[in-house]
């Protein structure tokens, strides 16, 4: 974190309110503490300093202490989300210290009293739940790393839903399981940052890495900790969790345990996985194919992006989870796939399900709120919404007359289940509940009042009536009250005695004698005046005066009894969010796919890649756009190397399309195995369990990595961890070094992805020479990227083809790229004076470093005579003749005998 804790100040002679403030903050040294002072929320000391310059407002000062001015600034309470957000994306945590009562209540106690302040949150990355705080179509997950006995785990919350998540694998799978989750904050014990693997893992995620104590880490306390977070006894409804498993989620309940001041959310059971449920890929296959963030940073040119039809936020988020998780599972990717396939058979059903979706919010993060005790009344509004719509879905497949055979895909069916109120008697009596009480303008917070419908609550209908028409209810009484009296009277009011009766003191005074004096009670006598009250008009001044606050209490309570029994059925609520979701994710995917042209891939579990006119779907989007067309590619590949070959080396000149050639193929993987529709006319693929891109040049200046030694710690990741199901792809390997070296290098990473790895790959290459493992490996391709010259410009056609390229066209692509016309022309003549004077080069095959066997290292040989007699001469120095009689000395030596 950002913030450090505050230098040693001492507290000793300080105010009650910046004692208030220094016991606030030893409970929180870390963090800036947000210190409620009526409209604003002040910061001392260094936090002052801290977020001053953060932020980019006034530092002031305020009072003394110690005999120093005490630096302060502020923000305003109703504009606090915006300057958090800003912090918290700097890296800092906030403790927010709250007013826990009100002024009036304070002054009871004496004079000198000073308004109760306690920490209610404290704000860190992974634990917001605000809407305004949050990117309502990104995920937002605390994760935790926890190792036991050589084992990993990974814990993971997403505390705006409730979603928990906890892995069980290895420590080298570390890094590719945190870049799937992408979380915004990871908890790690202490003692693991001196485990290297664990620290590249950590640093590589991304997210803000918070060390914690290694003993909350312990199995025995972190057990304690979650049987406290869920509420029972034992873990056994759990499944069987290892000890790794315990000690991660055990992190998670001690940070929110601190972090939640006591409120703790309603999050549902954690659901297991493992390393053999998703696909595996590393931090720097994600970037370099850009699935969920293009290079730039941005979502912008994504596959997420590019594929995203989804119209709500939850839909957003759990397509982003798929395609950052694909399956192994053919049944499950199936099933998915039947989701969609319903969907694309029911174009019109499809439009009018996005049509209602469109009006639906994000009902797991409003419950979340409501669970913190930080939801309003539009969180209460969004689960009528979201249960009314769901209904309506339902109804809609109900009523759906499309002439199919089939029945409704298994997924569909699920999803429908779940928004059966017909059914689910218990949702429907919260949705019932919700529409009858809440009325048509929702404030954000329950204290604003107004939010529950007149007829719900008689004592509040009463209590809004006296608040709203108060003048007119006294008027009404004083004109009974005159005609029952037969007495001229008026009710006024001051701020001494409140409501009161006046009457002129002749007119007044049947009011002192019986009957009437029963009724009327005199309060006091002025010169021409009389003054009486009467029970009823002391009743209803008392009750006029706290109208307003008893108002806001009833809708206070209402709003908490509606909370308690949402939050009483978090479980079928998030089920019915979920189902919204996969509604959305279905019809977007398959409105994506008629845009898009796209089928369905055939998953299954042999190690075969065939792709018939497939497509890169960014690269494509873009050339739409641009009003062109995208030349189609086939690729086949077979890691058992019987249908096609296991491994393609991929030639061509540069621009030509290698680099998209890989990434569509790999892209394509993704897509089948998140059960997403292909680019292509035909894609038939057994499940890749890893998939490992290398592709584009890149350096690691803050590890110290040049771009090739960054080449060569990725090379060496693949070649170590890829399987004969694995997917990997190639750029250029060898290229940062020299000519021979790099050739050397790539070479043998061909033959050891061919040999050992055995895996399906694709291998491109400026190396030419590469193209002779064809001839040498069992099951080794050459393909090229075809291009043409034509009058002097270079054309390319994008078309993979069989054999390998004859030619680079370096000095054209060079021209292409607007290199000045006399650098080409110089480039193309010694180009070609290169070529001619090369001569016959010895043939690959026949040099030492390809040898079947390595040979050992040769002596040098000694000069020749002619060798000799060259390196003592000087030719600057000679004239003609003597150069002329040096040329016929060396003719001589160089004479045979």
């Amino acid at each position: 974190m950002n913030a450090p804790a505050m230098p040693q100040v001492d507290s000793s002679g300080a105010t009650p309110v910046m004692a208030q403030f220094f016991e606030a903050k030893s409970r929180q040294p870390d963090a800036l503490v947000f210190f409620r002072m009526g409209d604003f929320y002040e910061l001392f000391f260094d936090d002052a300093r801290q977020a001053a310059a953060a932020l980019g407002i006034a530092l002031t000062a305020r009072g003394q202490h110690a005999g120093e001015p005490i630096p302060m600034c502020g923000v305003p309470v109703h504009a606090a989300e915006a300057y958090l957000s800003k912090l918290i994306r700097s890296g800092f945590k906030v403790a927010v210290c709250e007013q826990m009562e009100d002024p009036a209540e304070a002054r009871k106690r004496g004079s000198k009293s000073i308004v109760r302040r306690d920490i209610v949150r404290v704000v860190t990355p992974g634990t917001l739940t605000e809407d305004g705080l949050l990117d309502a179509r990104g995920s937002n997950r605390l994760a935790a790393v926890a190792v036991r006995a050589g084992a990993a785990a990974i814990a993971s919350v997403e505390l705006s839903t409730g979603e928990v998540e906890v892995w069980a694998l290895g420590k080298a799978s570390l890094a590719s399981a945190l870049a799937a989750l992408g979380p915004s904050e990871i908890l790690a014990p202490d003692r693991l940052f001196a485990d290297e693997a664990v620290s590249v893992a950590l640093k590589a995620a991304g997210g803000l890495v918070q060390p914690m104590p290694s003993a909350l880490a312990e199995p025995g306390a972190a057990e304690a900790r979650l049987k406290r977070l869920y509420g029972v006894e034992t873990l056994d409804g759990f499944g069987t969790l290892s000890g790794a498993e315990i000690s991660a989620l055990g992190l998670i309940a001690a940070h929110l345990e601190t972090t939640q001041a006591g409120r703790m959310p309603s999050l549902g059971p954690p659901r297991r996985a493992g390393e053999a449920d998703v696909m595996a890929i590393d931090p720097a296959t994600r970037a370099s194919l850009e699935i969920e963030r293009s290079l730039s940073g941005g979502r912008e040119g994504s596959l997420l992006a590019t594929i995203d039809r989804t119209v709500t936020a939850p839909g957003a988020r759990l397509l982003a989870s798929r395609l950052a998780r694909p399956l192994l599972d053919p049944d499950r990717i199936n099933r998915r796939l039947d989701a969609v396939d319903g969907f694309r058979a029911r174009r019109d059903l499809r439009r009018q399900v996005r049509e209602r979706l469109k009006g639906m919010g994000d009902m797991a993060r409003a419950l979340s709120r409501l669970a913190l005790g930080r939801g309003g009344p539009r969180d209460l509004g969004c689960l009528h919404e979201g249960l009314t719509g769901g209904a309506g879905l339902h109804d809609l497949f109900r009523q759906d007359g499309s002439p199919l055979d089939a029945p409704l895909p298994v997924a569909l069916a699920e999803a429908l289940e779940a928004l059966d109120l017909s059914r689910r008697h218990d949702l429907a009596g919260l949705q019932a509940s919700l529409q009858a009480g809440l009325g048509p303008d929702l404030p954000p917070q329950a204290r604003d009042g107004g939010f529950v419908a007149p007829g719900v609550r008689p004592e509040l209908d009463e209590a809004r009536r006296l608040r709203d028409d108060s003048r007119r209810v006294v008027l009404s009484l004083e004109a009974r009250l005159a005609t029952e009296s037969g007495v001229a009277l008026k009710i006024r009011h001051n701020g001494v005695l409140g409501y009161f009766i006046e009457a002129t003191a002749k007119a007044a005074e049947p009011l002192l004698r019986a009957p009437l004096n029963a009724t009327f009670i005199h309060r006091q006598t002025l010169a021409s005046q009389m003054r009486f009250t009467t029970v009823e008009l002391a009743e209803l001044d008392a009750r006029i005066a706290q109208a307003g606050e008893r108002a806001l209490a009833i809708e206070a309570a209402t709003f908490e009894a509606w909370r308690e029994q949402a939050c009483a059925l978090a479980g079928p609520v998030r089920e019915a969010a979920a189902a919204c979701a996969i509604l959305d994710v279905a019809a977007a995917l398959a409105e994506w796919a008629e845009d898009a042209d796209a089928v369905r891939p055939e998953i299954d579990r042999s190690t075969v890649l065939d792709a018939e006119g497939a497509r890169h779907p960014v690269v494509e989007a873009a050339v739409r756009r641009a009003g062109g067309a995208f030349t189609p590619n086939d690729c086949r590949l077979d890691g058992q190397g019987v249908t096609a070959p296991r491994l393609a080396i991929v030639t061509g000149p540069n621009m030509a399309g290698k680099s998209t050639f890989l990434r569509q193929n790999a892209l394509l993987a993704v897509l089948a195995q998140a059960g997403c529709p292909v680019p292509a006319r035909r894609l038939r693929l057994g499940v890749v369990d890893r998939l490992f891109s290398r592709v584009g040049a890149g350096d690691d200046l803050a590890r110290g990595r040049s771009t090739f030694m960054a080449e060569m710690v990725e090379t060496a990741a693949i070649l170590t961890q890829a399987t004969p199901r694995s997917l990997v792809i190639l750029d250029e390997i060898g290229r940062g070094t020299a000519t021979w070296d790099g050739l050397a290098i790539a070479w043998a990473c061909a033959e050891a992805l061919h040999d050992t790895n055995r895996c399906r790959g694709l291998f491109a290459t400026h190396y030419h020479e590469l193209a002779e493992l064809e001839r040498r490996l069992a099951s080794v391709a050459n393909l090229s990227m075809r291009a043409r010259e034509w009058n002097g410009e270079l054309v390319f056609l994008h078309e993979a083809g069989p054999g390998p390229a004859d030619r680079s066209y370096g000095v054209q692509v060079a021209r292409l790229a607007g290199v000045p016309p006399a650098v080409v022309a110089r480039a193309h003549e010694v180009l070609q004076r290169l070529e001619r004077e090369a001569g016959a080069p010895a043939q690959l095959g026949d040099l030492p470093l390809f040898a079947a066997q390595a040979p050992g290292l040769a002596e040098p040989a000694s000069p020749s005579l002619v060798e000799g007699a060259l390196a003592d001469m000087d030719p600057d120095s000679m004239s003609p003749r003597e150069a002329l009689e040096a040329l016929y000395r060396l003719k001589g030596l160089g004479a045979p005998g």
